[in-house]
């Protein structure tokens, strides 16, 4: 088993260490009391679940469509700050009671993960009927997106898995299997400089094309799911790839703290950096770190507060991506010419993308999603506490 190794000289220091101070001196409860306020306007109270996107439009702010995925990753942040003491305005057991009633909606074994993941936060006694319902020891060689070996779909269901174990440790030895080849098959998408790529390049004519190419979801989530598989099941093997992992994004940030977009895993460059994603920088970043922090021992909070202060106009344009009249996070920064970003990844095959971009050919996409406030939510409820200075700021 290879030594696990410290974030060395070579990373980029962190430029405006002032900023960075003021990012972590920020109260992480108002932060958090902003995000639940932002997710009323999203939940549909009669059908109990939240929208798809809310979009600002010249007729004001616009709720488009319904999202049991958003709706999981939601409820899973909810959940974080009730743990957390602190309250919400909404009734999340009555949610979760409303939303498990019906599961058409279930695609594949990424959607059976995140409802396992669901199951196990809010009544892990439920666990044995989801399991026996939807044959999961059988759904790696069932589900169309286990079999393609999609790397976002087999993290959620390895976090899933782990999160099942943890909340119910009875359960360990009948989930290790299912567990341990979750973990092999997703292995096999990482490349040797520890990035991911989107699936299997060995099952497809797509997967040969576009497998080595993963997004930003496709690094933080088997980070997150691996560090949290090797804490469940007591297993150290998974935490190697979880750092490798980690500790590549982290080189790759931009000098503004952006997490960027699309990685060659091949490669090990950044294939493509534009759209960034707030959620990237306030959620899934965070999320993904302060897991892989606490099953290590290695800090990553440099890292996280530097993109969490790239919300806070510290970044391309010098916009706060807030809209605190809103009570929103604006979902992205994203080039102005929409084939650019596409150009980028093709011509990032072959050449690191790390040229310049002009502001003027940037803009803000002025929506948000409600996972987006869910996975803040999850990544900070459970640390607010543990940083310094954010009781009174």
């Amino acid at each position: 088993m290879s030594t696990r190794a410290p974030l060395d000289s070579r990373m980029s220091p962190i430029p405006g260490s002032s900023q960075l101070d003021r990012a972590q001196s920020r109260d992480v409860r108002e932060l958090i009391s902003f995000s639940t306020r932002g997710l009323l306007p999203m939940f549909d109270a009669d059908k109990q679940i939240f929208c798809h996107r809310l979009l600002r439009t010249e007729q004001g702010i616009v709720s488009e469509g319904l999202s049991p995925r958003y709706t999981i990753m939601t409820l899973l942040g909810l959940r974080e700050v009730e743990l957390a003491g602190m309250d919400t305005p909404f009734d999340t057991q009555a949610i979760f009671a409303s939303f498990v009633r019906e599961t058409d909606w279930i695609q594949g074994i990424g959607d059976l993960g995140l409802l396992i993941w669901l199951t196990a936060t809010f009544d892990p006694d439920r666990l044995g009927k989801l399991f026996s319902t939807f044959h999961c020891e059988t759904a790696l060689d069932r589900c169309p997106d286990a079999q393609e070996a999609r790397t976002m779909e087999l993290a959620w269901f390895l976090a899933g898995l782990a999160h099942a174990a943890e909340t119910t440790p009875k359960l360990v030895s009948t989930l290790t299997d299912s567990s341990l080849k979750t973990y092999r098959r997703l292995k096999e998408n990482q490349g040797e400089y520890g990035l991911f790529g989107h699936l299997s390049t060995k099952n497809s004519l797509v997967g040969r094309l576009r497998g080595r190419i993963g997004s930003f979801a496709d690094q933080i989530y088997p980070v997150y799911a691996m560090a949290k598989f090797a804490k469940a099941f007591h297993f150290e093997e998974p935490l190697d790839p979880a750092l490798q992992c980690a500790t590549a994004v982290c080189r790759a940030q931009g000098e503004l703290g952006q997490w960027w977009w699309l990685y060659d895993a091949r490669s090990g460059r950044v294939s493509s950096r534009y759209p960034v994603y707030a959620v990237h920088q306030h959620g899934m970043a965070p999320m993904g770190l302060f897991a892989v922090q606490q099953a290590t021992g290695q800090s990553f909070k440099k890292f996280i507060y530097k993109g969490l202060a790239w919300i806070y106009a510290n970044n391309e344009l010098g916009v706060d991506m807030r809209d605190t009249t809103q009570n929103l996070i604006w979902r992205c920064i994203l080039p102005k010419n929409s084939q650019k970003k596409y150009w980028e990844m093709v011509s990032g095959l072959v050449r690191s993308s790390n040229q310049d971009v002009p502001a003027r050919s940037l803009k803000v996409l002025y929506e948000q999603r409600p996972y987006e406030f869910g996975w803040l939510l999850f990544a900070f409820a459970k640390n607010a506490e543990a940083q310094p200075g954010y009781e009174h700021v």
